[in-house]
């Protein structure tokens, strides 16, 4: 989308200076506003023409049943999907009897501008209606970070060209009229009108209306109040039904003399709560933001996002529309994760209803690693979640035959909504990828009483998962059997690699913490004798190798399987789950997204260098990345290994999987693992960051090794560490390492140990990039970003 001509490339905002209807609804998810537990999609004031209209709270959803030919023992009962909840946005205009409808009359211009550094979307336009009258219309809108509750917006009128007769309706609309939906029927059935009406009121400026979910017994409610700016001829009057409630201004206004609306939107929703209690917590909201006001809303959101970018930002030069992207990505990214206040991130965070809403492993493996170093209150408060569905895990792995917990593939509220085992249940790494985020945000915050709390609780149930999925063979290494990695073009493999690794540092990380907290880990059971075989385990974790390659399995006997014929299979046939059966696929050396090389990202010290350049030439030449989690990782491994022409495509593919709408859904809502997947590349990549740990397990360290390609001058990011502000300007020649606040701080340099001081900055030398010969991806599937100038070593240029 931003290469259509209507989008501008500019670094702090995304601006749209025409209306294009042929892209509205992907124009949509990339206006979309949220917090964490409000989302409103970026649908036009009016409220049509729209592409997919969308309010939602987070963790609302409906229940439907998934489907099965055969009935099987633990196949997932129930599906969970996000559904529309109450629309608060909404405010239709009538102009002397004319509906404004910008696909009637004449539209003479229209703009639309969302601005990262005030969180704030404007719009103005100025449309001529069938009737003749010109007016002009602009609006402003916020999901507020500071009062998590509350939405707001400000809409003004004024006629141009000759006095005119207004009606401004400002509504709240439960169960609005989808786009008709052409997937499960089961789904569709869910989400068709999904909230029961309980309680409708309208009272002077004030609405409210309290619906429920039929299967899953949730209350919402949502409540709306006003302030009018107008003419003494302004009247307003107020009414409700079950699923409307509407307060209609009225006005006759001449140029110069406008109308405005100012409009304070509260929600609130229980799965426990009684009804008056939900409409007395919604009324409260809005009356608080009243109180505050517009304008204190937006200083007040303007002060949260300063505090945000001091720690966030990623400077870019040599590329405008990297720049704009990443922090197109990064405030997305905070939009997802900012106030979920101990609820999922959904892949799509809260700007469509794409994959029904659900949460998966990338929440943990490429959300929280940013929010990690960015905004780390929203990382724990995400892991608080997965805390909370603990239980359920635990239930999981109990029906499994296993101990510990079992965490769900996908899901809303804790429970595994995924019909497809190899894909779901067999993909047990992301109780491993869980465990992780632990070990990370403990190191990153040093937030010791959540490691001691929640953090071992996750820790020890995870470790105990690893111990009964896995077993020793006659030789004593221990063989973890029948799962899928990351790379869903492979299923129920023998010792998958990046499972095994990651569970590895599970099985470490649980013991290592289950000692320094010896009385919690009493509580939970964990003994001497549990710790050593978990350390026992670790120790002799299967690591598939082919020795006669020299490069590491992606799982063992995988690179004795039959290569993929890619010269045969044509490029409209990807992605290639849509045209091929899982059977072919699984029993052939193709790769979906990024495995090995995920492993190699995770777990550096599991590689030697030498091991990481095969490793990656290898399979870059099997991957077709059927998948937006794909392209940051191997930006990150094409850096580490010297391609840097690579990478710097592979960054572009993340950067504008929406922007660009590579895959052709962004109308559903915005990939947020591949927008957390920009400063991943730019940070990890270019910037080559990792945690390094001393190899007695003593000290952890954050790690560097700076190369810019050819194309950037300049990246420069900060990342917080421990109470510290750390900030890393690269140039082509040298990095610059310095502390903008905190306590002295001991980062390595390409492996060398440098202190940093607040009132030193330190500037290190970046050595010159090895130089390898480039590998090759397969036939079609060269990275559909940024383009690389140079030509292959086959004389064909990299798309």
């Amino acid at each position: 989308m931003i290469t259509h001509p209507s989008f501008t490339v500019e670094p702090w905002c995304l601006r749209e200076t025409e209306l294009n209807l042929d892209v509205l609804a992907q124009s949509e998810s990339v206006f979309a506003l949220s917090n964490g537990h409000i989302g409103w999609r970026g649908n036009l004031d009016e409220g049509e023409p729209h592409g997919l209209p969308g309010a939602y709270l987070n963790g609302v959803y409906e229940r439907h049943p998934l489907p099965y030919a055969e009935a099987g023992y633990g196949y997932p009962e129930s599906g969970q999907t996000l559904i529309n909840i109450t629309d608060g946005k909404i405010i239709r205009l009538l102009v002397d009897d004319h509906p404004c409808d910008l696909r009637y009359g004449r539209l003479l211009a229209h703009e639309r501008v969302l601005d990262f550094r005030s969180g704030v979307l404007s719009r103005t336009a100025r449309w001529t209606s069938p009737g003749g009258r010109t007016i002009r219309i602009t609006s402003r809108r916020l999901v507020s970070f500071t009062q998590r509750a509350v939405a707001a917006v400000v809409y003004e009128v004024e006629p141009i060209d000759g006095p005119s007769t207004v009606a401004v309706q400002s509504e709240l609309v439960a169960n609005e009229q989808l786009p008709r939906f052409e997937g499960d029927p089961r789904v569709a059935a869910a989400t068709e009108s999904p909230l029961v009406p309980e309680e409708h009121f309208a009272q002077e400026t004030r609405l409210r209306l309290v619906h429920c979910t039929t299967r899953s017994a949730l209350r919402v409610a949502a409540a709306a109040d006003h302030l009018i700016e107008g003419p003494d001829s302004t009247s307003w009057t107020a009414q409700s039904e079950p699923d409307v409630a509407r307060l209609t201004v009225t006005a006759d206004l001449t140029p110069g003399q406008p109308l405005q609306l100012v409009k304070f939107v509260a929600y609130g929703w229980s799965g426990e709560r009684s009804l008056p209690a939900v409409h007395d917590q919604v009324d409260g909201a809005v009356a608080a933001a009243v109180s505050t006001g517009w304008d204190g809303l937006v200083a007040a959101q303007r002060t949260y996002l300063d505090r945000f970018w001091a720690g966030a930002d990623v400077e870019v030069e040599g590329d405008a529309e990297i720049q704009q992207a990443v922090r197109f990505a990064l405030f997305h990214v905070l939009q997802a994760a900012a106030r979920g206040e101990n609820r999922a991130i959904p892949a799509k965070g809260l700007t469509g209803t794409g994959y029904d809403g659900h949460s998966f492993w990338d929440t943990e493996s490429y959300v929280l690693p940013v929010l990690t170093f960015t905004a780390p209150e929203a990382v724990a408060s995400a892991l608080r979640w997965r805390h909370r569905t603990l239980p359920a895990a635990r239930e999981r792995a109990s029906q499994l035959g296993l101990s510990g917990a079992t965490f769900p593939w996908r899901t809303i509220d804790g429970a595994e909504c995924s019909a497809y085992w190899p894909a779901g249940t067999a993909a047990f790494h992301v109780n491993a990828d869980i465990a992780m985020a632990v070990v990370r945000y403990v190191m990153v915050t040093g937030d010791t009483d959540f490691e001691r709390g929640e953090g071992l609780d996750l820790l020890v149930n995870t470790a105990r998962l690893w111990r009964s999925l896995g077993h020793h063979d006659a030789e004593g290494v221990f063989h973890i059997d029948g799962v899928t990695g990351p790379d869903e073009y492979s299923a129920f493999a023998r010792d998958n690699l990046y499972t095994n690794l990651v569970a590895r540092q599970n099985l470490l990380a649980a013991a290592d913490a289950a000692l320094r907290h010896p009385d919690r880990a009493t509580e939970l059971g964990v003994d001497e004798e549990e710790a050593a075989v978990w350390r026992d385990a670790a120790a002799r974790m299967a690591v598939p190798y082919n020795e006669s390659l020299g490069v590491h399995e992606q799982s063992a006997g995988f690179t004795t399987f039959q290569h993929w014929d890619f010269d045969a299979t044509p490029s409209d046939n990807y992605p290639l789950l849509l045209h091929y059966p899982y059977f072919d696929l699984y029993r052939k050396q193709v790769v979906k997204q990024a495995d090995l090389v995920l492993a190699m990202m995770e777990c550096p010290n599991a590689f030697t260098d030498e091991q990481k350049a095969r490793n990656f030439a290898y399979y870059e030449a099997l991957t077709v990345r059927d998948s937006s989690l794909s392209a940051s990782c191997q930006a990150v491994l094409a850096a580490e290994t010297g391609h840097m022409r690579l990478a710097y495509s592979y960054l572009g593919e993340a950067a504008l999987m929406d922007l660009d709408d590579l895959e052709h859904n962004t109308r559903d809502g915005l990939h947020i693992a591949s927008l957390a997947g920009t400063w991943i590349a730019l940070v990890a990549g270019f910037g080559g960051m990792r945690r390094y740990v001393d190899e007695d397990g003593t000290s952890d360290r954050l790690a560097f090794a700076p190369r810019l390609p050819e194309a950037l001058s300049r990246v420069a990011f900060t990342v917080l560490i421990r109470g510290r502000r750390l900030k890393v300007d690269i140039g082509q020649t040298h990095a610059r390492y310095q502390l903008i606040e905190g306590e002295p701080l001991v980062v390595l340099h390409h492996g060398e140990p440098t202190t940093v001081l607040t009132d030193a900055p330190v500037d290190r030398r970046v050595p010159p990039t090895p130089t390898r010969p480039e590998p090759q991806q397969p036939q079609g599937r060269r990275p559909m970003g940024l383009p690389i100038e140079e030509e292959s070593r086959t004389g064909t240029p990299l798309e």
